[in-house]
């Protein structure tokens, strides 16, 4: 029967292991709910309260034989030989409730907050069909200024042809143009849109201060992605440096988003002009 009595005690090891996980947990539960929820302080002190109250008013009407007390136990000594034991229940009690914190933030256990957004009667139209037209195309000197060149080589060869976009793309896109026209006061030009593997091979040779991306690893070989700027005076302003046009990405980037693109300008290699359509099953690496 050596056997079978060890099955047994094996058994039984296991029946106290889930008793002390299902203890820990209600424990961990507990802490958390008072350390989190004010409403839950509030109450165990009430009860806590109340009982000590109904334990002093049996105790008046009572006379009771005085309670000696014997020797106090020494804690602190207990406390120090096992000091291991206490220490593992206090990162036992107290970690779950310190993750929970940790990774729910301020808001994790607060209240719902209203959402004040005003509703965009753009962003409606576009999404119940409007169907908005591309601008007529600029004359192509204006892409080849000296100041265009310095700032974007190779510009001038960009393809900036609507169709080659994807519809969707394009109709989020000229909506953030009306948009920045109608309530920025931004008059705004597309400097490429659809670009050719073969020719986002030849940006990414010029290096990273270009592009980082490869052929097929960016969304313009997908007509998912366009890069813009601004026309002040009959010119195209690109640079960064103009604090009219820094401002004016600002307003691209927060109207862009609003729309439901991805902005460039939050990337660590900033490209404040581009904008994509990011689409699940679509971005593939040319095997």
């Amino acid at each position: 029967m050596p056997g079978r009595n060890g099955e047994i005690l094996a058994g039984n090891g296991v029946v106290v292991l889930l008793l002390a996980i299902a203890a820990y947990f209600l424990i961990a539960c507990l802490v958390s709910w008072l350390v989190f929820f004010p409403g839950g302080r509030a109450l165990v002190l009430q009860v806590v309260a109340q009982c000590a109250r109904s334990a002093r008013q049996r105790v008046s009407q009572q006379k009771l034989p005085p309670v000696r007390l014997g020797p106090m136990p020494d804690v602190g000594a207990w406390i120090r030989r096992h000091y291991v034991l206490c220490l593992g229940a206090a990162a036992l009690l107290s970690i779950p409730p310190l993750l929970a914190f940790m990774a729910g933030g301020k808001q994790m256990l607060g209240g719902y907050a209203v959402s004040v957004r005003e509703e965009n009667a753009q962003v409606t139209a576009l999404l119940q069909g409007e169907q908005l037209a591309p601008p007529e195309a600029l004359p192509p000197a204006v892409f080849v200024t000296p100041e265009v060149a310095q700032e974007r080589p190779l510009l001038a060869s960009a393809s900036r042809n609507w169709a080659l976009l994807d519809a969707d793309f394009t109709q989020r896109l000229l909506l953030v143009f009306k948009i920045m026209k109608e309530q920025h006061g931004y008059d705004m030009a597309i400097l490429e849109g659809y670009r050719s593997p073969e020719r986002q091979d030849r940006l990414a040779a010029l290096g990273g201060s270009v592009t980082n991306a490869g052929a097929y690893q960016s969304w313009h070989q997908y007509g998912l992605a366009a890069d813009c700027a601004f026309m002040r005076d009959g010119k195209l302003v690109i640079s960064e440096k103009d604090p009219w046009a820094m401002r004016g990405y600002t307003l691209y980037g927060q109207v862009a988003e609003s729309v439901g693109l991805t902005w460039g300008g939050r990337w660590k290699m900033m490209d404040f002009g581009h904008a994509e359509l990011r689409v699940a099953g679509v971005m593939k690496r040319k095997q």
